[in-house]
């Protein structure tokens, strides 16, 4: 198309002014609260508008000029070069590999290096089991020079590097041509165990030794900032984004006091971030990172530098998965392993979709690769470098999920620093508040986890035991002892219930009594059924009855447990006495809905009510209660 043709095109297309967009939808809304129905206020307490335009740019310092910019650029010309953007930009694809024996661990691994992995975790079960000879098996035939090889052991770090370095001599390789990591973390085993098995003060001494020992090594890190348990314990965005720098700065500071320059110590760093189901949100919370550590490596007085730039590994949040309707699991992952390419994750682990009841099995973590291979070969995600960039929605997500973190971090330094506010159990206050809001807002369906608390399988069974949380606390070697930070999940509550129902001598009989008004009925039967349904009860559902004494001999003959008469909230008060009454006690009677006649209802003895306004989990343990279930 020709240049005088497009320019006709676009001027059918005046411009609207934002004024202009704001007045057609207050006009819209015809007198309703424009902030009350079309700003949206994250979990993580900020405001959001429904929609940019360009000047919101202007004052975003991380996108400073960039308006200026396409001011500049002739949008008219489409044929401009665009090569810039066709750059290759493979993220790792990960897969961890338990190492119990080295000799399968490595068939294993190169097994799946030829299914499209290029980043391995090698995660050894028993450090005692580290030995050169041992790793030498293990690495036999893994060409360090083409894949990231990382390594995660409960202790042994330092002789794991000393053995690579030794193995990468012999065979001859370049230590600067090799990548990945040893993955020590001992503030992250802190946080989660409640101890570390030596004085802390010691733990930052070995990790100084450690850090210049792997200095032998260019392209290998050796401090893991685990971000993404604070993530799996419940946290917002904005905690585990805050609380992962502080927990990285802690680092900094107690390296740099052990004579290790903030540059070097920052070139040892990589950053493991959780991803969550919040899409954009999570694309802008990489960006937002990547801003911060820039704050901090100004504060330190270093450039960043290809080396000790932010490092950014994203696992698929643990947080999320369920044990009830599993394969929903793969659809989460998906979208969250989407937001980490975007967002600008150097590796990424998605986890395999029966995580949180199962070991992973050839099919599961098949799956798992094939989710980043579908993204990379199929979707080409990987030919494009930071394409969130210059989105006028993401880049002020970006500008205030930073401009919290960063509140946040401040908060936590005035505190004493990481560490003080770990000992203090301030931050295990925060994220427990948090992840408790959040389950409380699932109990109560304002978050939705489908297959859990909405739209239910009622005859899904899952045969298994619940386990969850850390083990018992041992005191520290120094008399450390910090409160542990408990890892969860969102749906634990629910699956608590269902389980227990499934483990119950009986399997309760919820019968849906319809009557009266057929909208009314049929819409409140759905919703009780999505509701017990949430707890593995049978449910009886039907055409409904004129006569609802019939409807109750119907339900007495099935053997219902609970009778729920969904009818019409005008015609409760007529039709639930009688029910009650020819029910005689033999099955509980529940009223769906918030009936005007409540409390008379409740004067007659029908006490027990279900609505949109039900805490579920609450109200389904009480159930289990009456009916002799134990959780």
């Amino acid at each position: 198309m020709s240049d005088s043709k497009q320019k006709k095109l676009f001027d059918q297309f005046p411009p609207v002014a934002t004024r202009e967009w704001t007045d057609k939808i207050n006009a819209d809304l015809k007198g309703a609260d424009f902030n009350k129905k079309m700003v949206w206020k994250t979990g993580e307490g900020f405001e959001v508008m429904p929609f940019y335009r360009r000047e919101d740019l202007d004052n975003l310092n991380h996108v400073k000029g960039f308006s200026k910019l396409l001011e500049t650029v002739d949008v008219k010309a489409k044929n401009i070069d665009n090569k810039h953007l066709n750059v290759d930009k493979k993220w790792l694809i990960r897969q961890d590999v338990e190492v119990n024996d080295y000799r399968a661990s490595n068939a294993k691994a190169l097994d799946i290096l030829m299914k499209g992995v290029d980043s391995l975790g090698f995660i050894i079960k028993d450090p005692e089991s580290v030995t050169e000879e041992n790793f030498t098996v293990l690495l036999g035939n893994i060409v360090p020079e083409g894949t990231e090889v990382n390594f995660l052991s409960e202790g042994k770090a330092r002789e794991i590097i000393s053995y690579l370095i030794r193995i990468f001599e012999k065979r001859g390789m370049s230590p600067d041509t090799v990548r990945g990591a040893v993955e020590a973390d001992p503030l992250g085993r802190l946080m989660i165990n409640g101890t570390l098995c030596v004085a802390v003060e010691a733990g930052f001494d070995y990790l100084a030794t450690l850090t210049r020992e792997a200095s032998q090594l260019p392209l290998y890190r050796n401090i893991q900032i685990n971000g993404s348990n604070f993530r799996n314990a419940g946290s917002g965005i904005v905690q585990e984004l805050g609380y992962s720098i502080s927990m990285a700065v802690e680092y900094l500071s107690q390296l740099t006091d052990r004579g290790i320059s903030p540059e070097t110590a920052a070139s040892k760093m990589r950053f493991s971030f959780g991803t969550g189901t919040g899409y954009f949100l999570e694309i802008a919370k990489l960006r937002a990172a990547r801003i911060l550590w820039s704050l901090v490596a100004d504060a330190y007085g270093f450039t960043e530098t290809p080396g000790s730039r932010m490092k950014i590994h994203s696992v698929t949040s643990r947080w999320n998965s369920t044990i009830f309707d599993p394969y929903v699991n793969m659809l989460r992952t998906q979208t969250e392993a989407m937001s980490a390419v975007l967002g600008g994750a150097d590796s990424l682990t998605v986890n395999h979709f029966d995580i949180a009841f199962d070991k992973p099995d050839e099919f599961s973590e098949r799956i798992a690769r094939n989710q980043q291979l579908i993204l990379r070969e199929e979707a080409s995600f990987g030919r494009v470098t930071d394409p969130a960039s210059g989105s006028y929605y993401i880049e002020n997500l970006t500008s205030m999920i930073a401009g919290n973190a960063w509140k946040l971090f401040l908060e936590t330094e005035e505190k004493g620093g990481f560490l003080s506010a770990l000992k203090s159990g301030i931050i295990q206050d925060s994220i427990e508040k948090s992840a408790r809001e959040k389950k409380e807002n699932i109990s109560k369906r304002k978050e939705i986890i489908l297959g859990t608390n909405q739209y239910p399988n009622p005859e899904e069974i899952s045969g298994l035991a619940f386990t969850s949380g850390t083990g018992p606390v041992q005191p520290a070697g120094d008399g450390l002892n910090v409160r542990p930070l408990r890892l969860s999940r969102a749906s634990e509550d629910f699956e608590k219930i269902r389980l227990a129902v499934e483990k119950a001598p009986f399997r309760p009989v919820v019968f849906l009594l319809q009557t009266g008004n057929h909208t009314m009925r049929r819409a409140r039967a759905q919703f009780s059924a999505g509701f017990f349904g949430c707890a593995g009860y049978r449910i009886i559902e039907n055409d409904g009855y004129d006569n609802p004494e019939k409807g109750v001999e119907d339900a007495l003959v099935a053997g219902a447990h609970i009778i729920v008469i969904c009818s019409s909230d005008e015609e409760y008060a007529g039709i639930a006495p009688d029910v009650f009454a020819r029910a005689g006690g033999k099955a509980i009677i529940v009223i769906a809905g918030n009936p005007p006649e409540m409390e008379e209802l409740k004067a007659k003895g029908l006490n027990d009510f279900i609505s949109l306004r039900s805490d579920m989990a609450l109200t389904l343990r009480y159930y289990n209660s009456r009916l002799g279930i134990k959780d």
